[in-house]
């Protein structure tokens, strides 16, 4: 385990410490005039019921939804934006690391991402994401991959359908390589890593720009007791790394980011047009001659624009460095059964890549 982490704050959503100029919202007052002030840039404080602000929130959507009526995923990508700017504005006051509304939840990283500010606003949606999180950093997330409960870090990427981790089992009880030193590019909840570790591997370097997802990491891997099997860097692609791996594994983001892309989940999601050729040219410096590289994907761009470039095919076919050894695929069930997919993912197939180096004639 890397013992420079201690220096690392994680992220926190952002907050206001001063005061402000807003809209007292109270049970029984005009929630649609109250909602038409929100959306032209006045801040909104909830008062007394945590659940006025649900209130607010359910008026926000029925409101925007008559302006956003394109179904598309692009339409709906810029309703969620539009609900999204609007419903920042909406606060709730904290103090001594509580909700002041009556009927709010307990939220324990309240204390933990602010233990030096005693009193500040922060946005409703925050707050709904911070409990959320909460719940599930206290209960833990079943992963039958590894027969273990996770217990994820505030802001970090976890996995909640698990056909991609079913596929990367598959694929490593199958395999017979060396099992010396791997590298792990984006660990997000370690999944993976805690994967190759079932399995044999012993030596991870695994790296992530997401200050939370090394943080959590490094408490979940001291809980497993798998602290000494890992090291941690925080840090973009192949950062601080002097390891020559056996085994590079990557899941990266699915989708190509057509906006300016935030820290944290934001950067699990989208991923930068040159993200793909910055890490196949780094990958390659530190690959062993007989080294494999496992890629897990989507198709997911693809099915929702067709003209979308699959950055894994291009690297392939417009470089000379590595050659294909395996193309798996496999389809993405709901994450519910009693969820019917009709919606533009219904055609979603999670993808595996192995790839290995050229070797010239």
């Amino acid at each position: 385990m890397n013992n420079d982490l201690s220096s690392i704050k994680p992220d926190r959503p952002s907050i206001i410490t001063s005061e402000i100029e807003a809209i007292h919202f109270y049970r029984k007052m005009d929630t649609k005039a109250t909602v038409v002030e929100l959306v032209e840039g006045k801040y909104v404080l909830v008062e007394e019921y945590y659940s006025n602000g649900l209130e607010v929130l359910s008026e926000l959507k029925k409101n925007l939804l008559k302006k956003y009526k394109d179904k598309s995923f692009q339409g709906q990508r810029d309703y969620r934006s539009a609900f999204r700017d609007a419903s920042h504005r909406l606060l709730l006051k904290v103090k001594d690391n509580k909700l002041l509304v009556k009927k709010a939840p307990h939220i324990g990283w309240l204390e933990l991402l602010y233990p030096e500010v005693s009193e500040f606003y922060i946005s409703f949606p925050e707050v709904q994401g911070m409990n959320s999180s909460w719940q599930w950093y206290q209960k833990g997330i079943e992963v039958k991959t590894l027969d273990i409960n996770l217990h994820p870090f505030y802001g970090t990427y976890f996995p909640t359908r698990f056909d991609h981790l079913k596929l990367f089992d598959k694929w490593l009880k199958k395999y017979e390589g060396s099992k010396e030193k791997v590298i792990e590019i984006g660990i997000g909840s370690g999944v993976l890593s805690f994967q190759l570790i079932q399995n044999g591997f012993e030596n991870i370097f695994a790296t992530d720009t997401n200050k939370n997802a090394i943080i959590g990491v490094e408490q979940e891997s001291k809980r497993l007791g798998y602290e000494d099997k890992i090291t941690l860097n925080h840090g973009d692609l192949f950062d601080n790394c002097d390891v020559m791996a056996d085994l590079i594994v990557f899941n990266p983001p699915w989708l190509l980011a057509k906006h300016k892309l935030e820290e944290g989940l934001d950067k699990a999601i989208y991923f930068e047009e040159d993200l793909f050729p910055r890490f196949f040219e780094q990958a390659q410096k530190h690959l062993k001659v007989d080294g494999k590289i496992v890629l897990i994907f989507s198709n997911l761009a693809q099915v929702v624009d067709k003209e979308s470039s699959h950055p894994i095919i291009e690297e392939l076919r417009n470089n000379n460095r590595f050659r294909k050894e395996l193309h798996l695929r496999r389809d993405v069930r709901a994450s519910s059964k009693k969820t019917q997919r009709t919606d533009s993912r219904e055609n979603e197939k999670v993808e595996l890549w192995v790839l290995s180096q050229k070797t010239e004639k």
